[in-house]
């Protein structure tokens, strides 16, 4: 099994606007800029708020046992349903979660995760 990882750093507005600002001047320039994708927070509290340890229980239910609904993994993981979904969505917004919903019959959402590792970038 190919290990995928998400990368998720911390780094400041100041520096997260540069970097914007480079890829900008790359595009006017006619160059493609290198793409980047990751998760990144402001600093390392913000990261703390976002990822609690609830929320990465959560995370690894969903990689290990695939619950078919959010009411599943609210029962595997002895949290209420409301506070789950909280959560979920949470992650779903970073992009930690991809959310699977039926076409038909009832509207059951499954929580899904596509990776394997969560690599975490402190610049100093």
């Amino acid at each position: 099994m190919k290990i995928k990882r998400v990368k998720i750093g911390i780094k400041s507005v100041k520096k997260a606007l540069a970097e914007f600002a480079q890829a900008g001047e790359a595009i006017a320039q006619g160059k493609t800029p290198r793409p980047e994708k990751g998760v990144y927070f402001e600093s390392l509290s913000g990261f703390r708020k976002a990822l609690t340890p609830k929320r990465l229980e959560l995370l690894h239910i969903i990689k290990e046992r695939c619950p078919r609904s959010l009411q599943e993994l609210s029962r595997i993981s002895g949290r209420n349903m409301k506070n789950v979904i909280t959560d979920v969505s949470l992650l779903e917004s970073l992009g930690l979660v991809d959310i699977r919903r039926a076409s038909k019959g009832r509207k059951e959402a499954a929580p899904h995760v596509g990776y394997s590792r969560i690599s975490l970038e402190i610049a100093v």
